[in-house]
């Protein structure tokens, strides 16, 4: 590094070339440099502590930097760093998928990787719609969520209902019809919609966030109205694709939010916490039945979509390391303790005048604040700010405030992170 460098902090050597993700430059144009993170902690180049509490977009759910799994990866790091995995396999690949496979739905039988989570759920898309073109049936159009969101590539893009980040693209997408999210009052609505609707015969697939929304502010809906929905798509040949690259690996107090469903996805789309935040890496598993439809003499037939670094063995490495911590009572313990203490503060905090409503699904908790708000508007700039001034990072959605943690969060972490939404509760 050299001298004046060195001098510089790292948010003014930022803004000399760097272009950051959900950023508009002209109104944020300072970025917060990072030294360090350990645990549920992360570290300032000034040395400022900050509980991180939604575990650094849901993926360091086992702690940053944890010692069970850089021990692991350092020690695959020098035996295989990377090879391609078209023609080629290697032992944390194939372990991987023998592991995963015991705890994925009894369904899920294959495995694909790709490289993030909009890399899984466009390998999910291209799946159901090839799935039908290789039967001969013409199904083009895909169903999902209102609101929902899947990743930023084109096709996770087309099925996401967010338009502020997708209003730019919309001629472009593939054909996506949208139906809410069931509740009590217009799950029979939704149904009779469907029956009319599947007389088509030309939906490929239904996209969905079982149980939470997470880009939509942690919006949840219950299991037992997305059941009755795909129950009657699956009846109906509709591909069923859950994407869990959010709610994967335990966050909603099971280790995915399709084990509270009785009818499983065809399709399953895993990412972010996959790796425990280590290393990027992406997968889409799906059933024999699928699977089988891409197997034929035919290589037209063939799934031809690939990445660079397709199970790289590092990244496999360090999913291995992550799974077997998720299964250790250390962890179900942490994940419990975390459940138990979002149930105490949102019966503190619920009645609050400034809340409009709470809701909790395993470690995700969230709460509305009662007044109307941008999504990145001056009010949400100040909490954002607020809650960094209490060394918290918190990201609040518009008027949501949420809290993901990561597992091995202490008691104090998280009294830290309550008291800082009680004190923001002030600003409102």
């Amino acid at each position: 590094m050299r001298k004046t460098e060195a001098l510089e902090k790292l948010s003014d050597r930022d803004k000399k070339h760097l272009w950051h993700p959900l950023t508009q430059h002209k109104v944020s144009p300072d970025m917060l440099g990072m030294a360090k993170a350990e645990g549920a902690l992360l570290f300032d180049e000034d040395g400022k502590e900050y509980v991180d509490g939604i575990a650094s977009w849901y993926t360091c759910m086992y702690g940053h930097c944890n010692p069970h799994i850089l021990k692991k990866v350092s020690e695959q790091m020098q035996q295989l760093d990377q090879v391609v995995f078209s023609g080629f396999t290697h032992e944390p690949a194939v372990r991987l998928s023998e592991e995963l496979i015991k705890i994925l739905p009894n369904n899920q039988q294959k495995l694909f990787f790709s490289d993030n989570g909009s890399t899984s759920t466009e390998v999910g898309i291209k799946m159901a719609l090839q799935y039908h073109h290789n039967k001969g049936k013409k199904c083009n159009v895909l169903l999902a969520f209102e609101e929902g969101f899947h990743g930023d590539t084109f096709g996770a893009m087309s099925v996401s209902g967010l338009s502020v980040y997708n209003g730019p693209f919309e001629d472009f997408f593939i054909e996506v019809e949208r139906i809410p999210v069931p509740t009590e009052t217009n799950i029979n609505q939704i149904l009779v919609f469907l029956e009319r609707r599947l007389e088509q015969k030309n939906i490929a697939g239904f996209i969905y966030e079982p149980l939470v929304q997470g880009a939509a502010a942690m919006k949840m809906h219950n299991a037992t109205g997305l059941d009755k929905i795909l129950a009657l798509l699956k009846e109906h040949g509709v591909l069923l694709i859950a994407d869990e690259v959010m709610t994967g690996f335990g966050k909603t107090g099971k280790f995915f939010a399709s084990d509270y469903l009785e009818t499983k996805p065809d399709i399953m789309c895993l990412s972010k916490a996959l790796t425990a935040g280590l290393v990027p890496m992406g997968l889409t598993t799906c059933t024999e039945e699928v699977f089988m439809a891409f197997y034929s003499d035919d290589m037209a037939k063939g799934l031809f979509h690939g990445h660079t670094y397709t199970a790289n063995p590092l990244a496999c490495t360090a999913a291995l390391a992550a799974l077997k911590l998720l299964q250790t009572d250390e962890i179900q313990t942490g994940i419990q303790n975390i459940i138990q203490w979002h149930q105490k503060f949102d019966e503190e905090i619920k009645q609050h005048p400034k809340v409009a409503n709470t809701r909790q699904l395993g470690v995700i908790y969230a709460l509305d604040l009662d007044v109307k708000m941008e999504r990145y508007g001056n009010l949400r700039n100040r909490l954002f700010k607020h809650f960094m001034d209490q060394g918290v990072f918190l990201r609040p959605l518009g008027h949501t405030i949420y809290i993901l943690p990561p597992y091995v969060t202490t008691e104090t972490q998280m009294q830290r992170i309550y008291g800082a939404i009680k004190s923001a509760l002030e600003l409102v």
